[in-house]
This record gives C-alpha cells, sequence and structure tokens, in this order.
C-alpha cells in the first residue's frame, strides 16, 4: 500500500494515529487538575512504566490537558547530563514572566522573581551550572533571606512556594511535567519531593506530572519516605488485546484498509502489546502489503523488517551506551531468559563473586537498562531486549558456554531472525 499514507508512527515520543488504552489515566489526570485549579487537594503524578509503553505519549497528552485547561505548563526532559537547577529554571522563569505580563502589577509575582534571582545566586558556581546568562537576564535584585541560604532542599522549597503563591495571586495553575524523572540524583529528587511537600500542605496551585522508568518508586521512597503519599504512581503497561486491536485497526480503517483476524493475532504475539512495537509492526505491515487486506504473510514480512530496523536503532542506541563489562552483565541476564533473576545468579552465570559486579548493575540502573522488580533481582527495562542480546552476542563473546544455552538457541519463535 502506499508508504506516502501510512498511518502508523514508530518513534520516540511520537504520538500514535490512535491513542489506545490510556483513557482512564487520562480521565484521572483532567480531574487532578481541575481540582487543583479550584483550590482543591489533588496529588502529584508519576507514570510509570518500561520503555516503549508510552509513557512520553501520555505525558504529552497531560501536558496539553493542563493548558486546555488554563495551566501555566512547562514540558522537561531529565537527562543525566543536567542538574535539576539547569532543568527546572529556565522553565520558572518563563512562567513567571508570563504571569507578570497580565494588566495589573503582582507583588507575589515580582517577589518569585526575585526569589528566584536569589536561588541562581545560592547556588554558586552559575557559570560551571550554565546558570550564569538567566541570573543576568532576569535584571531584577533578589530576595535578600529568601532562597540564598546554600541549602538546596530548602532554598528549593522556598522558591516552588513562591512560585505556587504568584499563581495563586494570578487565580493561575503550574503543571511541571517531567520525563525521564529517574535520571534526577537522589539528593535532587529529594529536594524536588521536599519542596512539592511544602506547596501541598499550603494548597497552592503547583503540580508535578512525571514519567519515569520503575526504579523511579524506589528513588523517591529512598529520597523521602512520604513520597509515597505524596505521589500516585498511575502503571503504564502493554496493551490488553481488545486495545491493541483498536490501535491497528482503527488507524488503517480510516485509510480504507483492514487488517485479517490472523494478521492482528500474530501482531499482538510478536509485540507483546508493547504500543512501540505495535507501532513498528504496523508500519512495516501496511508498507508490505498490497493491501486493503493486511494479511497475515504481511506480518510475516513485518517481522523480519522490524527486527532489522529496532537492531539498528531502537536497540542499537542503548547497546552503543555500555562499557564492555556492562554488556556481559545484560549478556548474561539476557541468558538465563526474559523474566527477572536474583543478582547472586546472574554473577554465578558470568562466573564471579556477586560483589564484584555490583558497581556495574548500579551503573545499568542509572542508566536506565534494567531495575529491581523486588529486592535482589534484576529485570531490562527494554522489551525484548533480552533476545537482541542473544543475537548480538554469541556466547563466545561472554558467557562459558553450557548445555542448553539460549545465546546459541535459535532466537524466539516470536521474534526470528532477521535476513
Amino acid at each position: 500500500m502506499d508508504p506516502r499514507i501510512n498511518p502508523f508512527s514508530p518513534g520516540a515520543g511520537s504520538p500514535p494515529p490512535e491513542l489506545a488504552g490510556r483513557s482512564p489515566i487520562l480521565d484521572h489526570a483532567a480531574i487532578s487538575l481541575d481540582r487543583l485549579r479550584n483550590g482543591l487537594h489533588a496529588r502529584s503524578m508519576i507514570l510509570v512504566g518500561l520503555r516503549g509503553v508510552g509513557k512520553t505519549v501520555v505525558l504529552n497528552r497531560i501536558h496539553m490537558l493542563a493548558q486546555e485547561a488554563g495551566y501555566h505548563a512547562a514540558f522537561i526532559e531529565a537527562n543525566e547530563r543536567k542538574t535539576l537547577a539547569q532543568l527546572l529554571l529556565p522553565a520558572l522563569r518563563q512562567i513567571l514572566y508570563t504571569l507578570n505580563l497580565r494588566e495589573n502589577v503582582s507583588d507575589k509575582t515580582r517577589r518569585a522573581l526575585r526569589v528566584l534571582r536569589s536561588f541562581i545566586g545560592s547556588l554558586g558556581l552559575k557559570a560551571k551550572a550554565g546558570l550564569g546568562d538567566l541570573e543576568l537576564e532576569l535584571a531584577i535584585d533578589p530576595e535578600t533571606g529568601s532562597a540564598d541560604s546554600g541549602d538546596f532542599e530548602a532554598d528549593l522549597s522556598e522558591l516552588l512556594q513562591a512560585v505556587g503563591e504568584a499563581a495563586a495571586d494570578r487565580k493561575r495553575a503550574i503543571a511541571l511535567c517531567i520525563d525521564e524523572v529517574q535520571y534526577l540524583h537522589e539528593k535532587e529528587f529529594g529536594a524536588l519531593i521536599m519542596a512539592l511537600h511544602r506547596v501541598s500542605q499550603r494548597r497552592l496551585p503547583l503540580a508535578l506530572i512525571a514519567a519515569g522508568l520503575p526504579q523511579v518508586r524506589g528513588l523517591a521512597g529512598r529520597s523521602k519516605s512520604y513520597a509515597e503519599r505524596l505521589f500516585e504512581y498511575p502503571e503504564i503497561g502493554p496493551l490488553r488485546p481488545s486495545e491493541c486491536e483498536e490501535a491497528l485497526q482503527i488507524p488503517v480503517r480510516n485509510q480504507g484498509a483492514a487488517f485479517s483476524r490472523e494478521a492482528l493475532d500474530e501482531i499482538i504475539q510478536v509485540t507483546q502489546g508493547y504500543p512501540y512495537f505495535l507501532q513498528q509492526w504496523g508500519y512495516e505491515a501496511w508498507n508490505s502489503s498490497a493491501g486493503p487486506i493486511i494479511e497475515l504473510a504481511d506480518i510475516h514480512r513485518a517481522t523480519k523488517l522490524s527486527i532489522r530496523r529496532l537492531d539498528q536503532s531502537f536497540f542499537r542506541v542503548r547497546f552503543d551506551r555500555l562499557t564492555p563489562k556492562e554488556k556481559d552483565y545484560l549478556h548474561a541476564l539476557a541468558d538465563m531468559g526474559p523474566t527477572a533473576h536474583r543478582s547472586g545468579e546472574i554473577a554465578a552465570r558470568l562466573g564471579v563473586k556477586i560483589q564484584s559486579v555490583a558497581p556495574v548493575r548500579d551503573a545499568l540502573i542509572r542508566k536506565g537498562m534494567i531495575y529491581s522488580p523486588i529486592y535482589g533481582e534484576t529485570a531490562f527495562t527494554v522489551p525484548l531486549f533480552d533476545e537482541f542480546m542473544c543475537r548480538v552476542m554469541p556466547p563466545s563473546r561472554s558467557l562459558p558456554s553450557r548445555p542448553g544455552d539460549r545465546s546459541v538457541s535459535l532466537p524466539a519463535k516470536s521474534l526470528p531472525t532477521p535476513g
């Protein structure tokens, strides 16, 4: 069929043509945003899920809902190279300037800008932090004695309180949408939680809507014990079969095509319901089919093409960030099967003591490659990455051979080797 009208959109954070299965989360977020804007209690929210489940797509949609509800909403993507201050301060500056542009001058907003100026000054090495220009752009005197103690936790709390008071004075609300929140350092995350706790206690109209990998719950709990009560943690997982059908059938029907029953069953099986993979298989199936009915044979061709593309991009970009020791660790985890495994079992598979691989495991968690579903266990954050590791690293690369080695067997039936 014509690739120029292919409805599917595989890509990082790309909105799918049909956002299936996420209405309950979006409806709940809309209610929470309305409650907070109206001065009622509503908890902040952290969307939790593996790679490829569409967390960024849902977070973007909530960001849009906030804007439609009259919020001043900022979308921020955390990463390993920027501090929390570098992420937050430009967005807060823009929000405060927008609040201050209304007809009547607001003392609360002007004070919040002065507190922001004080906070930046308290950080010390502004040039190194990349905040020197921001301080100059404010062109306002600092609020002496506020957010200038040098204690990051206390100062951030004072800053967010001042920002929340400015929003309340203007009868507006603020939503900070932060993606990849697991990349925040534990101390910074603790400071953010503490600041949000103060904002919540004072019923100020400022909310955090974030998204992150499953380890973010443990990170929040270690940072502050009350984080469990401060946030809601909606779980975003694979789609149910009926939701997979909606995500696949509705877009192609809008173009006058359809999947056969056998084709749908095959895609649902091989993708395991992960939205990113549904988009990839749907995209390749459309381009492989003569149409208007996408048949089982089209899915078999789409599987070979999808695996090749995933190996070259989705999986490869993560693999290339790994050190040799990290690759060996993940290869051992993959060789043991797709479920979670005990840390001691992984070390034994590598033929080393558990203490010697603990730093490697910690580094892989920080990189967002693995997480601990329960204490002492390890699992991949990237669905189907175990099968990629077995394709890309034969046993001679790292693991001692053993009878029934998963690495030397054929790839799983659902995901045949491309070729």
